[in-house]
């Protein structure tokens, strides 16, 4: 049987709302992924924590508080730190194009502002996970 690609989605910071990160987990487990919701209010330490323990292959963070520019280089700091690079950190909510493409030349995947397709970012992280983060079990 094919390894399932394990998924954490996390609320980082202070952000109290839960619903969209909600509705991503539950399409994400749909899609056939297996799904780690962290809950809210977790600190990048959490979140790196976590993905560790839950041995994942991706970390996606669901972020409306506007923490986007502190949250993700923190998550990225501590994910190099642990070496983890082969894990892919991508994530949505409400972040401009400018922030985005600053995130992703620090070492994010794809990021996803409003609007964006679900259906489209569990293409991506399929994309990426055959292509580059396939751990070759």
């Amino acid at each position: 049987m094919e390894k399932k690609i394990r998924v954490l989605v996390a609320k980082a910071g202070l952000d109290g709302h839960d619903r969209g990160a909600k509705v991503v987990a539950s399409f994400f487990r749909d899609a056939g992924f297996e799904v780690i919701y962290s809950g809210l209010r977790q600190t990048p330490q959490m979140i790196v924590q976590t993905a560790m323990q839950e041995d994942v292959d991706v970390i996606a963070i669901s972020i409306l508080s506007g923490a986007h520019m502190t949250v993700f280089p923190k998550i990225l700091k501590l994910m190099k730190e642990n070496k983890m690079n082969d894990i892919l950190l991508t994530g949505g909510g409400i972040m401009s194009d400018d922030d985005i493409e600053k995130l992703q030349a620090m070492g994010t995947g794809r990021l996803f502002g409003p609007g964006s397709s679900l259906k489209e970012a569990v293409e991506y992280i399929r994309y990426w996970y055959e292509n580059k983060g396939a751990k070759g079990e």
